[in-house]
């Protein structure tokens, strides 16, 4: 092999060695970005019972109040 193939084929190497660590980056971010819309999406779960069950505990009082007058 002459020498202009070998650094042609060494940059080529070079450059897929940078793209796989700019990728695995880009995974690791989007990984954690993931677990962060998971918790946010548990939070807002927890969020909506927590009203449904108030609005739920305010209309039972309503119904009590009107059937006791």
């Amino acid at each position: 092999m002459s020498d202009d193939v070998l650094k042609t084929l060494e940059d080529k190497i070079d450059q897929l060695i940078g793209l796989c660590a700019q990728l695995n980056l880009e995974n690791q971010a989007l990984k954690q970005e993931n677990l962060n819309f998971q918790q946010e999406r548990r939070d807002l779960i927890a969020k909506n019972d927590l009203a449904r069950a108030r609005v739920e505990a305010t209309l039972q009082r309503l119904r009590s109040m009107e059937a006791a007058s």
